[in-house]
């Protein structure tokens, strides 16, 4: 019954919706101070509701299809974001157990052992003893740290701060906290590139996601298309052909990218891009501006409520 009605209200063709699901990492096993990630099981669950709701695309394949006006019936695809290991070691497994596909957007400048400037923050923020961490110096305030719940609290009120810093500066920012809480300079935390080209050979889409995650609203336009450029041709290196679809980082339009950074996308080639705008497509949106969603519920059936509430809505 379930299935039936996303395909009532995401019919097949010219009215087609198509629903796009971000995720960034998925754990082995539950982690408290990362409350927003998906575990293994719960993953499991989640994939096994999608394979059998919609109709799972890779991402090139839906945006031709959705500009074709011919897409199938509660037309999806399911994406990631960054190249954490998780998503091969994890995820992957996972999804090829219930034969669905996945494009999964590589920052390739943190492959081979490198850590992103937002984990630098939240393992600093794990390793820090309790009481009061003060980042004013940073003009990031000061944090009670009493517990788990105010250490997420924590780490998410500095990085939502700290995101919109000058790319350079909060590199820099960050690697000092992280300095600071003891957080080795090398980590296990992204894919090696012998990963990626295992996902790939296995069946993955993959597709680029700059070379260092800056925000490209934040960057002049020469050094935004140096960017997007530097992580498409690292990546097409790497895999030994053609990189076809760019996710923005952070991805809010207007405030993270724009109309000019698709200009850009599309002027390197690329057939298609993501955005975080919650919403789904159809026939009158814009390939390099594809919109996409969190389902951030954790419990089936809110999960499927979720997914349905966003083909219900224009905007969720």
């Amino acid at each position: 019954m379930v299935p039936l009605l996303f395909r009532l209200i995401s019919p097949a063709g010219a009215s087609g919706k198509l629903s796009i699901f971000i995720f960034h990492r998925v754990l082995p096993n539950a982690d408290p101070l990362l409350p927003f990630e998906p575990d293994a099981e719960q993953f499991d669950w989640m994939v096994r509701f999608i394979s059998r709701t919609y109709s799972v695309l890779p991402l090139v394949e839906a945006a031709q299809r959705l500009t074709a006006g011919s897409l199938p019936a509660a037309a999806a695809v399911i994406t990631f974001d960054d190249g954490y290991a998780d998503n091969f070691e994890v995820a992957w497994p996972i999804l090829r157990r219930y034969g669905v596909v996945a494009s999964f957007f590589i920052a390739t400048s943190f492959l081979d052992g490198g850590r992103m400037w937002n984990d630098d923050v939240i393992e600093a923020v794990r390793k820090f003893p309790g009481g009061e961490l003060d980042l004013r110096e940073f003009n990031l305030g000061t944090h009670a740290l009493t517990d788990t719940a105010s250490r997420v609290q924590c780490y998410g009120a500095v990085l939502g701060k700290l995101k919109y810093f000058e790319h350079g500066y909060r590199s820099q920012v960050a690697n000092e906290i992280g300095r600071r809480g003891a957080v080795p300079e090398r980590s296990e935390l992204m894919m090696t590139r012998t990963q990626l080209r295992e996902l790939h050979a296995a069946g993955a889409e993959i597709g680029a996601h700059t070379h260092t995650h800056p925000i490209l609203e934040l960057l002049d336009d020469s050094m935004a298309i140096a960017e997007i450029e530097a992580g498409k041709l690292e990546l097409e290196s790497i895999l030994g052909e053609a990189v076809n679809v760019f996710a923005y980082p952070n991805g809010v339009p207007q405030r993270d990218c724009s109309a000019r950074h698709g200009d850009m996308v599309k002027k390197l080639g690329f057939e298609a891009a993501v955005s975080t705008e919650p919403r789904y497509a159809n026939a009158g949106t814009d390939v390099f501006q594809l919109p996409r969603f969190t389902p951030w519920d954790r419990t089936p059936t809110k999960f499927a409520a979720r997914c349905m509430m966003q083909l219900w809505k224009r905007r969720i």
